[in-house]
This record gives C-alpha cells, sequence and structure tokens, in this order.
C-alpha cells in the first residue's frame, strides 16, 4: 500500500497530474544514493545504489509507460553504467544549472511541463522544482527542498525513495481509472 502522508496537495490535483505525467526525472546524490561516495586515490571508487529504486524505474516503464531520466551534477561512470543497466535513455551528466537544462527539455517538444514529474534533494535542484509538474523529495531531503515539494516520501534517499514516488505515481494513475 502506498502513503500518502507525505503528500502536500489535494489527492484529486495528484491523481489529475500524475495522469500526465510521462517523464520522471531524478537527481543521483541524495536520491538514488544515500549521498555517500567512496574515494581513493585515483578518484571517485563507487556509489552505492538501491535494487528497489530501480524496480519503481522499470515498473514506471512496465505499469504505465513513464520514462525515467536522470540529471546530475557529477559525471560519474557509476551513474553512467546504472543508467545504462536500467535502459535510460533521458541522461544528463555533469549539469550545474538543471533549469537550463529542463527547459532544453521543454524546447525539443518530446515532453511539456506538466508531463514531467521531479525528485530532488538539494538547493541545487530548486530550478527544476519551481518548473516540474509533480515534484517529492527524499525523507531525508534538505529542509527547504522538503517545503517545496508536493510529497516527501517515507523512504531515505539510497533506500527507496525513488521507488516511493514511482509507485506513489503508479498508485494515483490507477485511481484515476476508476
Amino acid at each position: 500500500m502506498v502513503e500518502l502522508k507525505g503528500l502536500k496537495i489535494p489527492v484529486e490535483e495528484a491523481v489529475r497530474r500524475a495522469k500526465k505525467i510521462k517523464l520522471l526525472i531524478t537527481d543521483v546524490d541524495g536520491v538514488l544514493t544515500d549521498t555517500g561516495v567512496y574515494f581513493g586515490p585515483e578518484g571517485e571508487v563507487m556509489k552505492r545504489f538501491s535494487i528497489r529504486d530501480g524496480m519503481g524505474v522499470e515498473r514506471l516503464r512496465t505499469e504505465c509507460g513513464v520514462d525515467t531520466g536522470i540529471m546530475t551534477g557529477e559525471n560519474s561512470p557509476a551513474v553512467q553504467k546504472r543508467a545504462e543497466k536500467l535502459k535510460i535513455v533521458h541522461y544528463f551528466p555533469g549539469i550545474k544549472d538543471k533549469r537550463s537544462v529542463f527547459k532544453a527539455i521543454l524546447e525539443k517538444g518530446e515532453f511539456s511541463g506538466n508531463e514531467i514529474a521531479f525528485i530532488g534533494d538539494d538547493y541545487n535542484d530548486t530550478g527544476i522544482i519551481d518548473e516540474a509538474a509533480f515534484t517529492a523529495s527524499p525523507a531525508d531531503g534538505m529542509p527547504y527542498i522538503r517545503s517545496l515539494v508536493d510529497y516527501v516520501c517515507s523512504a531515505n534517499a539510497g533506500y527507496g525513495a525513488f521507488r516511493d514516488f514511482a509507485e506513489l505515481i503508479i498508485y494515483l494513475r490507477g485511481l484515476n481509472e476508476k
């Protein structure tokens, strides 16, 4: 069962927004990872990802035709490999100005603003949080970000926060069919 207690907008509005979503964009560090990274003499060694979040990507794709995108400020080989494994084609690494890239996505015409959801955790995500149709933060996202989003996940970053938001979207879309 999906928990609605983190929903900060009326359920009816959330259902309306979820029905239109075609792309869920996620930040990486602080959403798909627990904000930790292992470094060695050569730099980044590895990042830890939740398998449950990966299942969320798959369920969004198969249950309701929603694509997933990754937008991150880092250029990480581990993230690129994770995106490839999950068959994520909307991959934007090394992005410092996320709002500009979001606007470029809209200008391409494949998606409109009301068809994009976003989950992020920190101040560099505000540019998309202000623009996306349906937004979320992990339970341990920065307090200011949690105050801005439509939904605060019950799960922490790297421990199923993405899956939590994905399942909410799937659940809300199902409610709309009844």
